[in-house]
């Protein structure tokens, strides 16, 4: 049976709100409250709480054999800490067990690495400090921001000390090669390259429940052949903004806060 490394990427944008020709001088908030604190505590009942509970019964029932890793950006877990500090509880469970990896990435989920490279690695400074202080992990795996990667950018991670960098698995690029190994970019010495199966990333993503696919059920005897690159937390040992809030956003995280209450107190 072929061995798979899941890998989950969370992220949450921040929205713009409709800003009018009004406003110009007058309104300098941009962005829309409401949308990210509905959105985010929609995701977070409906996705984000129950599927760390079911990962964390897995690893359980496997004994530790089973392990994955978070890549969670920084504006996500500025909404977290906002609106549902339950979700940050409950990667923090995850961690515990360790089996669960958090990697690397630019604070901002930005594309700071085209622009400023002081700016790219005082993200990752951020972030890093960020992701030891909440789940007591020092990253060792980069991810760029969608995955955008050149060996330029290699020669630089591998200097700041990480072990893997992650990057698309594109065809154009590996042309024959298969993304189910473990390269190394031309340019360094030790960094590990490992690259995104993004067809089997959208069996699992867009396909997995779809009764009209050809394919369906996924299982693991129907995922590609041959080996996936893996992070192994065991082995490698693993990746001032104030939220201005009203009264009804408030309100909106109280209500979920006591509803997650509710649902862990029945459970």
């Amino acid at each position: 049976m072929p061995s798979v490394c899941f890998y989950f990427q969370v992220h949450q944008p921040y929205r713009l709100r409709h800003y009018t020709f009004f406003d110009i001088g007058r309104n300098h908030f941009y962005e829309d409250e409401d949308a990210n604190c509905d959105i985010l505590l929609k995701v977070a009942r409906k996705s984000y709480l129950p599927m760390n509970q079911l990962l964390l019964e897995e690893i359980r029932r496997c004994n530790g054999r089973f392990k994955i890793a978070f890549s969670l950006t920084g504006t996500v877990i500025d909404q977290l800490e906002a609106w549902a500090p339950e979700v940050i509880r409950s990667f923090q469970d995850l961690a515990e067990t360790g089996c669960v990896e958090f990697l690397s990435e630019t604070d901002a989920h930005s594309l700071a690495f085209q622009t400023s490279r002081q700016e790219f690695c005082e993200q990752i400074k951020v972030h890093d400090a960020r992701i030891e202080k909440l789940f007591g992990q020092k990253p060792r795996v980069f991810r760029n921001t969608e995955l955008i990667y050149n060996n330029d950018l290699a020669n630089l991670i591998e200097s700041l000390g990480y072990e893997a960098i992650l990057a698309e698995g594109a065809d154009k690029i590996l042309g024959w090669r298969s993304p189910n190994f473990v390269y190394q970019p031309s340019t360094c010495l030790d960094l590990k390259l490992l690259l995104k199966n993004y067809r089997l990333s959208d069996d699992i993503a867009f396909r997995f429940s779809n009764h009209e696919w050809p394919e369906f059920p996924l299982t693991a005897e129907s995922s590609p052949p041959g080996p996936t690159p893996a992070m192994r937390p065991a082995r490698l040992s693993i990746c001032s903004w104030t939220m201005r809030r009203s009264v009804s956003i408030r309100a909106k995280a109280q209500a979920f806060s006591s509803s997650c209450a509710r649902c862990l107190t029945v459970c």
